[in-house]
């Protein structure tokens, strides 16, 4: 399976609605599980509407965090708040959470899952993975990151042999992390990885650091797996844009340049 060009976006879908991405020329389009992020989810007739011009459309939601807005926030803190450990400095109001525990699968995870395959989407798009670097190592019961690492790559091959189950070609796509390919079953359980910042960093920023070489390494081995790879790099300045589409090709990575908000599509590499 490859593609050449995607959509990202996240927020403040023009009337609500998925007109704009359904027209666009993407192959794949990257929306959130839930229209508004709270509790209106999008239909299945509003899914089967952009999947009708031959585009993939992937459902967003995170698996080793939760945001304060999300509906089951407030049932997880009234019920289960033990499964909710540090806030997220990089983004305020946002906690990461014990993913490993058989209630986040039951109260937060399948739910998820299952809406998505009600609605026709045609995969999940899995964001915070990292979840396993960046919990509390005081909230997660004498786990060490190795141990945490495994259990987020099992929590990723449980949710491919859910929905597969389900729905067979249905696709599996985390967001970064991909050293998790080292974990046992991890590599089978996907379809293909999303990164962000390969190439530029939030915002016009090159990557530069030791992990940018690192996190291309074990993307390029996943490549190299048969997995597609969906690159998303935020810059607004023409070189850099020009530099990031010109580095998806040489890789032969579906690639988005776009804004860090995700509140409107990049357009598309030419």
């Amino acid at each position: 399976m490859e593609f050449r060009s995607w959509a990202y976006q996240l927020q403040d879908y023009s009337g609500g609605k998925l007109d704009q991405l359904a027209a666009g020329p993407w192959q794949v389009v990257v929306v959130d599980l839930a229209r508004d992020a709270h509790e209106d989810y999008f239909t299945a007739a509003e899914i089967a509407k952009v999947r009708s011009t031959g585009k993939r459309v992937l459902a967003y939601f995170e698996i080793g965090s939760i945001e304060d807005f999300r509906p089951e926030y407030p049932g997880l803190r009234r019920d289960a708040a033990d499964l909710i450990a540090n806030e997220w400095g990089d983004w305020p109001g946002e906690y990461f959470v014990r993913y490993y525990d058989e209630r986040w699968w039951q109260r937060v995870v399948r739910p998820r899952v299952d809406q998505a395959l009600r609605a026709g989407f045609d995969g999940v798009y899995l964001d915070t993975p990292l979840a396993y670097e960046e919990i509390d190592l005081g909230s997660v019961q004498g786990r060490d990151r190795a141990r945490l690492a495994r259990d987020m790559a099992g929590l990723i091959a449980r949710i491919s042999a859910y929905a597969k189950g389900r729905t067979k070609d249905f696709l599996i796509v985390p967001q970064n992390s991909p050293e998790l390919r080292h974990q046992p079953g991890y590599t089978a359980a996907v379809d293909g990885i999303a990164m962000e910042e390969l190439f530029y960093q939030a915002t016009d920023e090159r990557c530069t650091e030791d992990y940018c070489a690192e996190n291309l390494s074990e993307t390029r081995a996943l490549r190299d797996a048969g997995k597609f790879v969906l690159s998303v790099d935020y810059a607004t300045r023409a070189a850099d844009v020009r530099s990031a589409c010109a580095r998806y090709r040489t890789e032969r990575f579906a690639g988005t340049v776009t804004v860090l908000d995700l509140d409107r599509p990049g357009p598309p590499c030419p």
